[in-house]
């Protein structure tokens, strides 16, 4: 895991935005365990109060489970929900895109020029 100290965003959303993708990518399987609070707090350097913060975050969206004594455990994923929550990143990306081509001054068909051909490219990799 990689935490940027001087990224602009808070180090507990880091960890909970590296976690989520790896359980939504299935990097992490239902039932496996996350590291404990405290060897992920002592790995990265960060206080246990911020990785807390992470995981309750992730328990919150319903991703991860609390057992007490034992950690926190990936829950099973709906394919819908991640469908969803796929459809959702997607969205606020481009439109993070669309909005920066408007700042360049990118018209329509250069911006749609640019999707396809990155389409292209990845299809390619």
């Amino acid at each position: 895991m990689r935490i940027l100290q001087n990224s602009g965003v808070p180090i507990y959303q880091q960890i909970y935005e590296q976690l989520k993708s790896d359980i939504l990518a299935g990097k992490m399987k239902q039932g496996e365990y996350l590291p404990s609070i405290r060897s992920l707090a002592k790995d990265l350097k960060i206080s246990v109060i911020t990785t807390m913060k992470a995981y309750e975050q992730l328990e919150k969206e319903g991703l991860v489970t609390a057992v007490q004594g034992k950690g926190f455990y990936v829950n099973a994923q709906d394919s819908e929900m991640l469908r969803e929550q796929h459809l959702r990143k997607i969205e606020e990306c481009l439109t993070e895109a669309i909005a920066a081509a408007r700042i360049a001054g990118m018209t329509d068909e250069e911006l749609l020029f640019t999707l396809e051909t990155l389409i292209q490219v990845t299809a390619e990799e």
